[in-house]
């Protein structure tokens, strides 16, 4: 395999004819220690089934592939599949698909998860993982989605990629900080995350114009448990996050839609031991949970159980 440096992919581009393309998020990580880190990190190795979106010229790919890891490789843009493909040339672990990782925000494309499905199905024991320089504007919905899916088979055991350090900071924020939102608490309500390495933009080509950072999310499964319906209090957290700085007794009342009177509410919150004065963005993950499984006999749940 070639060491995919800025010189080395300007001349591929270049005898290809091709050019990044700022619409796909294409940012090629070009400090080739930092593909050992990911790699490291996802602790990649045999019996790995490994879900790479965005695999670019496939450098990433080939890397997990030497490991022994089965990669299923997938890319919008049909001259990224090429250059995949040509660099996994006999390579029988990889499977470059030309998709949308993506059929919609809230689903992942049935075609690539049942090519992971076909990967797992393989005898012996299998261990599914994405691991992968993500593209900037799928990174939330794959992420969430791979978590909250409906088939445990197809939420990963570890999450290891390349993301805004933006997005990273609002996976791991805090209550009461700038960046916690319902992502934070989604994230930190079913995972261990943490942030593996800060990346300036001169290690990527293109150079994005903010920095990024590796980021491991480790599936928990003791914090899962804690959660007795997880597409409800997704849902829920959500919702009221939508309103994250009004006071909660409010925004639970207009939640119910007359289901609850703010008498009611109150009496509700107190039982929890939160004051209705409270803001979404103040709430900590078992504030979450409480609250979540308190509203759950009295309001229906909404429909959206498979999306992010």
């Amino acid at each position: 395999m070639a060491r995919q440096t800025q010189n080395y992919l300007r001349e591929l581009f270049s005898r290809k004819g091709i050019a990044p393309r700022h619409r796909f998020g294409q940012n090629f990580l070009i400090d080739l220690n930092l593909h050992e880190v990911i790699v490291k990190a996802a602790e990649v190795g045999p019996g790995d089934v490994i879900l790479e979106v965005g695999p670019g010229a496939g450098a990433l790919t080939t890397l997990m592939a030497e490991r022994g890891a089965a990669v299923v490789a997938v890319d919008i843009d049909p001259m990224m599949v090429q250059l995949t493909t040509e660099a996994t040339l006999g390579m029988p672990n990889v499977r470059v698909i030309h998709a949308d990782a993506l059929e919609s925000k809230n689903r992942l494309d049935p075609f690539v998860l049942d090519q992971i499905r076909a990967g797992l199905a393989v005898e012996g024991e299998h261990r599914f993982k994405l691991t992968a320089n993500l593209p900037y504007n799928v990174a939330t919905p794959i992420i969430t989605n791979l978590l909250v899916h409906p088939d445990p088979v197809l939420r990963p055991e570890r999450l290891v990629v390349t993301i805004q350090l933006e997005l990273a900071e609002r996976m791991t924020a805090a209550p009461q900080s700038e960046n916690y939102s319902s992502l934070s608490v989604l994230i930190q309500a079913l995972t261990d995350v943490e942030v593996v390495r800060v990346l300036p933009p001169s290690v990527f080509w293109p150079r994005p114009k903010v920095d990024s950072a590796v980021i491991k999310i480790t599936p928990n499964a003791e914090k899962k448990a804690a959660i007795g319906d997880l597409p409800w209090f997704h849902s829920v957290v959500r919702r009221v996050f939508l309103h994250r700085r009004k006071h909660l007794r409010g925004v639970l009342h207009t939640m119910s839609e007359g289901k609850l009177s703010k008498v009611e509410t109150d009496a509700l919150l107190g039982d929890l031991g939160l004051d209705g004065s409270l803001r979404a963005e103040t709430m900590n993950v078992e504030e979450w949970i409480s609250l979540a499984d308190a509203l759950r006999p009295i309001l229906d749940p909404v429909a959206d159980t498979d999306g992010a």
